[in-house]
């Protein structure tokens, strides 16, 4: 497998060095207080793909859902309740959509057993992400750790700061610039579509009458536009699940990019990456689809960057024993 150590060796020790100097997030927290984390939590996730083939997805999902609210701080595991009014689990990018809490409580239970009150959920799901993606054939990297988890949660933040799938290119841009990544961030880890379902609720709107004008959306190929109104007839059930890729639905890999060559990025947000006139993402596209180890060592890079969104560290927030709930709730 690709790692970012793939990237030059002093660009890395120097990322690693800046984030030790500033008292933020480094590769080797835990290398004293829980030496095996990597280990327990990528057994875990190897344990759910078994029985699983989508948790991989998943998981990575609930990173980057988590990210963009509050900042990489576990906020989006805690169940509503105590102090807890509102559960981004409710909010309309996460209802009835987003997966994977057993296995992270899972984790967090063999590493209270290894290692008890050591190991953020904030950071479990940085490892589990970084874990779902390497086993199913993506890049590695070397995760950076000492995030803390937060005591609150933020459903308003969740509704309007998570990338919707109807956004346009310009909005979804917008959310990624307001926690600090870039355009090229943003089509590398669009590129996490490359495994993973949707459902046809999330995209429907681009099959029969696009932007009210009566027609399926152009940017969609005819052949595949025929299967998806097939698995999404209208007035069907909107929670039937679609593979992202049709070829590799379970395998992370750079078909996410030829895909989109061909017409057939299956949501909206996906497609206008390569489908929008004079947009600077289209020459990104391009590169990827041509090369996948350059969008393997980008997409690493950006997952890093992601990661760094707004943690919580030092005597900030604390750890959680139960990912569901505030410690004393």
């Amino acid at each position: 497998m690709l790692s970012i150590t793939h990237v030059p060796a002093i660009i890395f020790f120097t990322l690693i060095l800046l984030y030790n100097s500033n008292g933020q997030l480094n590769a080797t927290f835990y290398s004293n207080t829980c030496p095996n984390v990597s280990s327990i939590v990528q057994n875990a996730v190897q344990q759910a793909l078994q029985s699983d083939s989508r948790i991989g997805a998943s998981l990575t999902r609930l990173h980057f859902h988590d990210c963009f609210v509050n900042g990489c701080d576990a906020s989006i595991l805690l169940d509503q309740g105590g102090n807890i009014t509102q559960s981004e689990k409710n909010a309309a990018p996460n209802f009835n959509s987003i997966r994977g809490f057993d296995v992270i409580d899972t984790i967090k239970s063999s590493l209270e057993s290894s290692c008890s009150g050591i190991v953020s959920c904030a950071d479990i799901l940085a490892l589990a992400a970084e874990s779902s993606v390497s086993l199913s054939g993506g890049p590695s990297w070397n995760v950076l750790l000492g995030r803390r988890d937060g005591l609150t949660a933020n459903q308003a933040g969740a509704n309007s700061s998570i990338p919707s799938p109807f956004d346009t290119l310009a909005n979804t841009t917008s959310k990624f610039s307001a926690v600090n990544l870039d355009t090229t961030d943003l089509v590398a880890l669009s590129g996490a579509h490359t495994f993973g379902r949707a459902q046809c609720q999330f995209f429907s709107q681009r099959l029969f009458n696009f932007n009210g004008t009566g027609s399926p959306d152009p940017t969609l190929n005819t052949t595949y536009l025929a299967t998806l109104q097939q698995n999404c007839p209208q007035n069907g059930n909107g929670s039937t699940l679609n593979n992202f890729d049709p070829s590799s639905q379970d395998t992370f890999d750079n078909n996410y990019f030829t895909n989109l060559l061909t017409k057939m990025g299956l949501l909206q947000t996906d497609q206008q990456l390569f489908s929008t006139n004079g947009s600077s993402t289209i020459s990104i596209v391009n590169s990827f689809a041509n090369n996948q180890t350059a969008f393997f060592n980008q997409f690493a890079q950006s997952m890093i960057n992601m990661g760094n969104i707004s943690p919580l560290t030092g005597s900030q927030g604390e750890i959680r024993i139960d990912c569901k709930k505030v410690n004393g709730s």
